[in-house]
């Protein structure tokens, strides 16, 4: 069955600039400008002003939509949001080194853009990641064993962790016994902490 017109809308904080060209939603903030493209979702999206409270407002809706159609309308919400609160707070993921015998060693190089990974399991093979644009890497000073990754895309940064997790897969071995690598120990936002 097709609804005739479903919507949402949500609010745009204060200090953040939203610019929507022909589905491309560019959300600009206190840490920076990001740009999404939802050219292919089939929806509608507008910036619109409440009457009473002369808040902006964005607001995005389907017509004659599935129900695949109507689900994407939250999906895209939640994306916007996630661009909002990395240009106002930034995400921060945090990852442990686990190993049970040999100590995993990492160096960061190239301006905390990327990470060297030494005796995995040890091994002599060098493991070298590059992090996405615009996430930077640093070892936490408080922490032993443990790396936060910064920036301002929430997938940039989670897909920069997966790149580190992968690297270090235990291969040849039995997984369950050999938990050796590096993981991603905490989710949240740079501002919190701060």
């Amino acid at each position: 069955m097709k609804t005739i017109l479903s919507s949402e809308t949500m609010d745009i904080p204060d200090g953040v600039n939203i610019k929507v060209k022909a589905k491309m939603i560019e959300v600009e903030g206190p840490r920076g400008k990001l740009i999404r493209n939802f050219k292919h979702l089939n929806l509608d999206f507008h910036l619109i002003k409440d009457e009473e409270t002369g808040k902006r407002k964005l607001r995005i809706e389907a017509w004659f939509g599935s129900r695949k159609t109507s689900a994407a309308i939250r999906t895209a919400l939640s994306h916007v949001e996630n661009l909002i609160t990395g240009v106002t707070k930034g995400y921060r993921y945090k990852m442990r080194f686990v190993y049970a015998h040999f100590p995993i060693n990492a160096s960061i190089t190239n301006g905390n853009k990327s990470i060297e990974i030494r005796n995995f399991l040890g091994e002599k093979k060098v493991r070298k990641v590059g992090m996405l644009e615009g996430v930077s890497i640093v070892r936490s000073e408080k922490v032993k064993d443990e790396i936060v990754l910064d920036g301002n895309d929430i997938e940039l940064v989670s897909r920069s962790a997966a790149l580190i997790n992968q690297k270090c897969h235990v291969k040849n071995k039995d997984i369950r016994k050999f938990l050796d690598g590096i993981y991603v120990s905490e989710k949240g936002r740079i501002a919190e902490e701060e």
